[in-house]
């Protein structure tokens, strides 16, 4: 087995790995630039021994398929990251790759570039020590996990279904816990339609979209259960033209949070059930759930202790908890499957100006992977 002090001797390495993939800035809507960023993935993985393949995607980036032999012929690890982020072209002159008081900066180094680079270059000291992982791996950095997965889940859910354990490198908790819980993610839209009307001279012809909207925002959010763990959020209003004409049409966006299952049908149920408070209105709502829970099951607690005895054999303290946010592993743990999520680096400011990662982060993460690459036991 290898010991942390390992992993402390390839820092440099570790941290070069990741400039890369930070310097190749791939937001998700962007598929020149995130089939850029899966080049230099493919690259760098091909130079490591692993079979390398594309998914080609018309309306995204291409996913990348990489996959390393293992010492048993058996269902391995489907190891999972995502290569596009939410940053703009151009963000990275904002907030610069740079290495400071043991924090690396840069759009998307935490969420998830970091990820990647714990994972390739663990295999990179598996095969400088001639060692095999237990079972093969297949890795999968997909390009759409920012907007939803839409293209990657079916792939995502067909390899974890092909696997003995899946491993999502996505950020950890502030200090490295895991997380053995998440809530599923939804959104819709609600959409009024009402009856245009001079609002001076005809204003009792016209049908108010924004005010029923208002009845609907309030409904809407009082569905908000803080002790199921439900959360319902409007954060776009749009309506109307210009003050003195009665709106003909208003909408909200909503995004929806739930961690119990059933919650989610109960939620969607009530918003499409619907009714107009304002006579000669009418409702449409389109959307639903993108992301069903990750619950903190039985078998979840199982794997993450594995993996937290795994960790003391490296000297970490290895925790747990959950977030509200979600990601491909919600999809994995809906199937009733083992997994690991939050297996990749921890520092602040996601999906922000100030992202960074800590360097001791991709240290002990990238220990902690090959660990449980060589030492783990199946069921």
């Amino acid at each position: 087995m290898f010991a942390l002090s390992d992993f402390k001797a390839r820092e440099e390495a570790l941290v070069s790995t990741l400039k890369r993939l930070v310097e190749s800035e791939s937001p998700s809507n962007d598929k020149e630039a995130v089939d850029r960023m899966g080049r230099l993935v493919a690259e760098l993985a091909g130079r490591l021994g692993a079979e390398v393949n594309v998914e080609a995607q018309a309306g995204c980036g291409d996913h990348i398929l990489a996959r390393w032999e293992g010492s048993e012929k058996k269902p391995g690890f489907l190891i999972l990251c995502h290569m596009d982020t939410v940053h703009p072209i151009g963000t990275l002159s904002e907030n610069p790759c740079i290495e400071r008081d043991g924090k690396l900066f840069g759009p998307g180094s935490l969420d998830m570039k970091a990820g990647s680079a714990i994972l390739l270059e663990t295999m990179r000291a598996l095969r400088e020590n001639d060692l095999s992982p237990v079972r093969p791996v297949t890795a999968l950095f997909t390009s759409d996990e920012e907007v939803g997965s839409d293209s990657s889940r079916p792939l995502i859910e067909k390899l974890a279904r092909e696997s003995g354990l899946t491993l999502v490198l996505e950020s950890a908790l502030a200090g490295g816990a895991l997380k053995t819980w998440r809530k599923g993610v939804g959104d819709f839209e609600v959409i009024v339609h009402g009856k245009a009307a001079h609002a001076g001279a005809d204003h009792e012809q016209g049908r108010n979209a924004i005010e029923e909207l208002a009845h609907q925002v309030l409904a809407i959010q009082a569905l908000t259960d803080y002790e199921k763990g439900t959360t319902l959020n409007v954060g776009v209003i749009q309506g109307g033209t210009v003050s003195n004409v009665v709106p003909e049409e208003a909408r909200a966006i909503v995004d929806f949070r739930v961690l119990e299952p059933g919650e989610a049908e109960r939620v969607l149920h009530v918003l499409r059930s619907l009714k107009p408070s304002v006579k000669g209105t009418s409702i449409e709502v389109h959307g639903g759930l993108n992301r069903p829970p990750m619950p903190r099951t039985a078998l979840m607690m199982e794997t993450f202790t594995q993996a937290q005895g795994l960790a003391g054999q490296l000297g970490l303290d290895l925790h747990e908890g959950g977030t509200g946010g979600g990601s491909d592993g919600n999809f994995v743990a809906a199937l009733g499957l083992p997994l690991l999520d939050g297996m990749g680096g921890w520092g602040e400011g996601l999906h922000s100006r100030r992202e960074y990662v800590e360097v001791r982060s991709l240290v002990e993460r990238a220990a902690l992977l090959a660990a449980i690459l060589t030492d783990w036991k199946f069921a």
